[in-house]
């Protein structure tokens, strides 16, 4: 992060994002924080009307609220508070520059491998024979890309990802550090009594503005590809296995499994910790919640939660009944205890006394 720039007043700021100034625009502000770090002089941020009282106490000078907003601080009303609060962020913490290195003399780079111009690849990256990588990219120190790959362009690559041979990466795609794409399926036959691999033959491929986030693990297909859409972003620690296919535009969270050969569409969102079973498919603009496990195919738009995942509201009235056992074991135990009571005084009474139906019993 380079030196935070100049004082700027809280008027020019507002007037940099477009938004209503409410308050002294003569301002001083210094920084930017979130709530929870801001210090005096700071612009901080404020994203619903709702949390205005987390603002007192604060020893920030200004805020960026939501439009419509009445706070005691002076502010800046935009209608997309994390966007202005983005950019105006970059005034005071502005985004190291990265300036153009080319190819490393210590990367090992095949001379049957294909780089564009403005490539950039740093030191201890390994590229094998017949890789393509595409104008703009980036590849960080420790990659390794194995042969016949094929990087697009606009692609940043971070610090000891490993790409198997044949992976193909769509352009401005980002993968970070350790992830690890075009692995061995989880896939055996048993051979005399021994696990034998099956045939692992395939490959990985990322569309285009994909990212997988760091440790992540994408399996390769047994004999073609594990297709991860376009605009999908991964979360870190995440198993994709092998053969399958993810669709556009996903939201997958931190430590989601997912077994080999299940599909999923467009828009879906699969929070942390869910486990998907092989063979399934996830429709579209479907939600898996936290910790779901999910082992049916699901429809278009469906809310699924718990474990084994049904839909939401089943599952939330399961849950209501669950929180009931106690309650429910007591009222069983004192109903049990009543009959006993019951049979008790049945059993002490004359066979006259008793009702005609116990009489003819007996």
């Amino acid at each position: 992060m380079s030196a935070a720039s100049a004082t700027r007043t809280l008027a020019e700021l507002a007037q940099l994002v477009g938004g209503v100034l409410q308050g002294d625009g003569n301002t001083a502000i210094s920084g930017a924080s979130p709530l929870s770090t801001a210090a005096a002089g700071d612009l901080t941020l404020l994203d619903s009307a709702a949390r205005v009282k987390k603002l007192a106490g604060t020893p920030a000078a200004a805020a960026i609220v939501p439009a419509g907003t009445v706070v005691e601080l002076p502010s800046i009303e935009v209608a997309d508070v994390h966007a202005a609060f983005a950019k105006l962020i970059q005034l005071f913490h502005p985004t190291r520059a990265r300036a153009r290195r080319g190819v490393s003399q210590h990367a090992i780079v095949s001379p049957m491998a294909r780089l564009a111009d403005d490539v950039d690849v740093y030191p201890h990256c390994v590229i094998e024979d017949d890789v393509e990588i595409g104008a703009g990219s980036t590849i960080y120190g420790g990659v390794h890309i194995m042969a016949g790959s094929r990087i697009a362009a606009g692609v940043v690559i971070y610090p000891n990802a490993v790409l198997y041979e044949n992976t193909i990466v769509g352009p401005r795609s980002i993968i970070h550090a350790a992830a690890v794409l075009g692995a061995f399926g989880f896939g055996y036959r048993q051979v005399e009594g021994k696990h034998v691999l099956t045939g692992q033959l395939g490959y990985v491929e990322l569309g285009c503005d994909v990212e997988i986030g760091a440790g992540t693990t994408i399996d390769r297909g047994t004999y073609g590809p594990t297709r991860i859409g376009d605009g999908t972003k991964i979360d870190d620690q995440v198993m994709v296995g092998h053969n399958v296919v993810i669709g556009r535009h996903n939201l997958i969270c931190s430590q989601v499994g997912i077994a080999g050969s299940t599909t999923t569409g467009d828009y879906v969102v699969i929070a942390g910790q869910a486990g998907l079973r092989d063979h399934i498919h996830i429709g579209t603009g479907a939600i898996l919640s936290a910790s779901a496990g999910v082992i049916n195919d699901v429809p278009d738009g469906v809310v699924m939660m718990g474990i084994p995942a049904t839909p939401e509201r089943e599952q939330k009235l399961k849950q209501v009944a669950w929180a009931k056992l106690p309650e429910m074991r007591t009222d069983f135990k004192a109903l049990q205890r009543t009959v006993a009571e019951l049979e008790a005084k049945l059993a002490m009474m004359t066979p006259a006394a008793k009702p005609a139906d116990q009489r003819e019993a007996a």
